[in-house]
């Protein structure tokens, strides 16, 4: 059943008042320890003493503030500066998407910056200030070109997992249980790679079957500061010196980058033609979009779909039961999977919007403050300072219980009727769920397709399914998901 309007905490504050303060000053709780040693404890807290999310929550706990300083991860030597205000609150949060106040010039997941040789020299979009004519121009290219491929988004969508539901049903036959997390990234590069490249199949080019591979490793190697391997035969301080303290080369990939560089290259005629148009290089549009297509939407995706996958998963054959109802319904009506049907789905739509609310796919958002800023959380006013680093660590914001009822649980019903007033909570995207991307913000160019494809997965998966069962893990980003059990649709 849907949740009424009194299900729901309310928020009405505008957050772009946030520089009035309404509400009594207080002095940002919290504090950086010893120069460098300080940043290196916190760093062994983050990694290996507490691990991500008791990190925020105890530090959170302890100033009895969800605005608060500490240092974020990876510190010395990765990153020049590792000082940060935090955000672990819905209010507060979206001063990380005021580009007026704020800017995020070289802060794409963390506090620190990753070489441009993972990207053919170029600093690409998603590391440029929104001043940056070039960011206008690139950001700008990617909205026209998703708009120009709108059409084709179902289609190529519905080619791709073909694929995936084979997969699953033979090793599921064959083993008895089948690892969703390889077969749903095949998927997720397949589609982006079709999507892009006029519609061919990435079997067919330099990377051939390897392209998942090739790009975790890619994303691996930038990302490696904010990661731990949970190697028990590996001792912490080891892995923290090669991991976590000096960016790793990117010699290490070098050549798979350049296969997959290549096989971009040679299949996206049109999208760099029309790049040349506005004054960017070919190569240089050809490196944005292999970030924009691997790092940014298949590394979404590669923690979105499994997450997506888990919550139905748990939640049990009464959400399938009535998830079934409202799919195949509205694809008879509709005589197919449309844009339409889809639209007609509210449930299914809810349960993609909780996903996200509850796993957001990127956790951290960092900008540097432009100017002295005034920000509120529920109960106060804070100053932060001009060039002072911003930090949201996002899975805490998002489940704000002031804001969400039951806020640590998964509800597939929050966002139902009334409950989609709640949308605007939302954060994945790196700006507001109810807000749409343009040139002038960091928002994610894709957010609409990324969601489009959650309702896709769960439209298609029961369109053939009736139920299923699943046992879930831990991974190094996300959720790892096995499956046990298919039943196959009855009607």
């Amino acid at each position: 059943m849907a949740n009424t309007k009194d299900s729901y905490h309310i928020i009405t504050m505008d957050t772009k008042e946030s520089s009035i303060p309404s509400l009594p000053m207080k002095e940002i709780p919290g504090d950086y320890g010893v120069p460098f040693f300080g940043a290196i404890k916190d760093r062994y807290d983050f990694h290996y003493n507490q691990g991500a999310d008791e990190f925020f929550r105890s530090r959170m706990k302890k100033y009895d503030s969800t605005v608060f300083r500490t240092n974020a991860p990876p510190g010395p030597f990765n990153a020049r500066n590792s000082k940060v205000i935090v955000l672990v609150d819905a209010v507060s949060y979206p001063i990380l998407f005021d580009n007026s106040q704020v800017d995020k010039e070289n802060y794409f997941e963390g506090t620190f910056m990753s070489s441009p040789s993972f990207n053919g020299g170029y600093k690409v979009c998603g590391f440029l200030g929104t001043s940056d004519p070039k960011h206008t121009t690139l950001k700008g290219l990617f909205l026209s070109t998703l708009t120009r491929l709108h059409d084709k988004f179902i289609p190529i969508f519905t080619t791709s997992i073909t694929s995936m539901f084979t997969s699953l049903e033979k090793e599921l036959s064959e083993k008895g249980t089948s690892y969703f997390n390889p077969i749903s990234d095949n998927l997720s590069f397949e589609f982006l790679f079709r999507l892009f490249c006029e519609g061919k199949n990435p079997i067919d080019t330099s990377v051939g079957p390897n392209g998942p591979k090739i790009v975790d490793k890619w994303v691996f190697l930038q990302l490696a500061p904010l990661i731990s391997l949970g190697l028990k035969f590996v001792p912490n301080f080891l892995e923290d010196l090669v991991l976590h303290t000096f960016p790793l080369p990117y010699f290490l990939v070098k050549r798979d980058h350049q296969k997959l560089y290549n096989a971009f290259y040679n299949s996206m005629k049109d999208i760099l033609d029309e790049a040349e148009k506005l004054g960017v290089k070919r190569d240089e549009a050809c490196h944005n979009f292999v970030f924009l297509a691997g790092f940014n939407s298949y590394g979404g995706l590669k923690v979105f779909f499994p997450s997506l996958i888990k919550w139905i998963g748990t939640s049990g054959p009464s959400l399938h039961a009535r998830l079934v109802k409202e799919i195949r319904i509205a694809i008879k009506e509709a005589g197919g999977v449309t844009l339409s049907a889809i639209d007609k789905m509210p449930l299914v739509k809810s349960v993609v919007y909780e996903t996200l609310r509850m796993d957001p796919p990127v956790p951290f958002q960092t900008v540097k403050a432009r100017k002295n800023i005034i920000i509120t959380n529920h109960e106060s006013s804070f100053l932060i300072k001009k060039d002072e680093l911003i930090f949201g660590y996002q899975p805490l914001a998002t489940k704000d219980s002031k804001v969400f009822k039951n806020a640590e649980e998964f509800n597939p019903d929050r966002f139902v009727g009334y409950g989609e007033k709640l949308l605007k909570y939302v954060y994945w995207s790196n700006g507001k769920e109810i807000d749409n991307p343009s040139v002038n913000d960091k928002q994610c160019p894709g957010k609409d397709l990324i969601v489009l494809m959650g309702r896709l997965l769960v439209v298609e998966f029961f369109m053939r399914y009736d139920t299923f069962e699943i046992e879930f893990g831990k991974l190094l980003l996300g959720s790892k998901v096995t499956f046990k059990s298919l039943t196959k649709a009855t009607s």
